[in-house]
């Protein structure tokens, strides 16, 4: 008699969480916000009647990439720590998480002084200066949006309001940080790249 093979029980579908559904709409919605501007500075490479030009005046920011790209690691580090119940490792890579986006805007605060103040470049200089800062300013609102959003938690979690059981929340706020990170590579790629 051949034994009958007996079949895994399946675990009941659930519903993904709210927030986390809420995060991706969220995303969803940047994403083709930030798609418009990448297309429009793309359409406008070169198309400048005037100087200076993105060769002329923008440098590689690879420092502050790294330091950005970093802090995507750092808060997956963190997002494991407090799934682990590990409070403290979790404080500490969320601090360094901060600390890299913080890195980020100082150097793109010190790249935008010497595009204005030394080479001339504003706004309403040319094409290439509304595009560059209208792209380049959008993400670095969205930095700065995470890194207020980042600094809360960790007051939070310094004040004993951010536990264990958050472990999801926090996953969720780092999606929009992981989204962040990766329209840098594309912001990089198009303007510092593709627009050189």
């Amino acid at each position: 008699m051949s034994a009958i093979p007996i079949s895994p029980v399946a675990e009941p579908w659930r519903l993904p969480s709210r927030g986390r559904v809420a995060m991706l709409a969220l995303i969803t919605g940047e994403s083709a916000i930030f798609t418009i501007f990448v297309v429009a500075y793309i359409f406008y490479i070169g198309k400048s009647l005037t100087g200076p030009t993105p060769l002329q005046v923008l440098d590689i920011p690879w420092f502050n990439t790294i330091c950005l790209l970093s802090s995507s690691v750092s808060i997956l580090i963190a997002e494991r720590q407090i799934e682990r119940g590990k409070m403290r490792g979790f404080m500490m890579w969320w601090a360094l998480t901060i600390a890299l986006g913080m890195i980020f805007i100082g150097g793109t605060a010190v790249e935008w002084h010497k595009l204005i103040y030394v080479d001339g470049l504003t706004i309403r200089t040319n094409l290439f200066g509304t595009t560059f800062y209208s792209l380049v300013g959008l993400h670095a609102t969205h930095v700065v949006v995470g890194l207020i959003g980042l600094s809360l938690i960790l007051i939070f979690t310094l004040t004993g309001h951010v536990k264990e059981q958050h472990s999801e929340r926090i996953q969720v706020f780092a999606l929009y940080w992981h989204f962040v990170d990766a329209v840098w590579v594309v912001v990089f790629t198009v303007v510092y790249i593709v627009g050189r």
